[in-house]
């Protein structure tokens, strides 16, 4: 597994995340978001998804309809929302393995609510409230594909 730790002082660096997360992330990869409400998991989303063509006026937290499909520029982005299911059997009711399988990147916030649930190699970021716009990211990586599109956005980042 890959590690890095990237601090955001504002929502402009948690746009530079998404974006490089975008250039590096491999067609198909899931990333689990875990943090509190309001850690920033919706705004991540609207970053990378808008880095894939996505106008980002549609990107909303998809609390009451569980998966929100967006056509992106580059590929689709599929935004779950975990937050309201009963228990890890509802999130097959809903089809979770298709989009898993799917070549679009599926950002899964509340993640660790269905940990059991998600695939094995995957990109897992756990959001940290720092300040009253500042965020921690710990951004992990497991498999040598994801490792190393982990280790690319920390190189991205690390050069801007």
């Amino acid at each position: 597994m890959t590690t890095f730790i990237y601090c955001a002082d504002d929502e402009l660096a948690t746009a530079r995340l998404g974006e490089a997360l975008s250039a590096t992330l491999p067609d198909g990869t899931v990333i689990a978001l875990c943090g509190t409400l309001g850690s920033g998991k919706t705004r991540l989303t609207q970053a990378l998804a808008t880095a894939e063509g996505v106008d980002p006026g549609v990107v909303v937290s998809p609390t009451f309809v569980l998966i929100a499909e967006h056509q992106g520029t580059r590929r689709p982005v599929y935004h779950f929302d975990v937050y309201r299911l009963r228990d890890e059997d509802e999130l097959d009711q809903i089809g979770a393995d298709e989009y898993f399988d799917s070549d679009g990147l599926v950002l899964v916030e509340w993640a660790e609510k269905i940990a059991d649930r998600l695939p094995e190699e995957r990109v897992q970021i756990e959001i940290e409230v720092t300040g009253a716009t500042s965020r921690t990211f710990t951004i992990s990586g497991t498999g040598s594909r994801l490792g190393s599109a982990v280790q690319a956005c920390r190189g991205i980042l690390e050069n801007a």
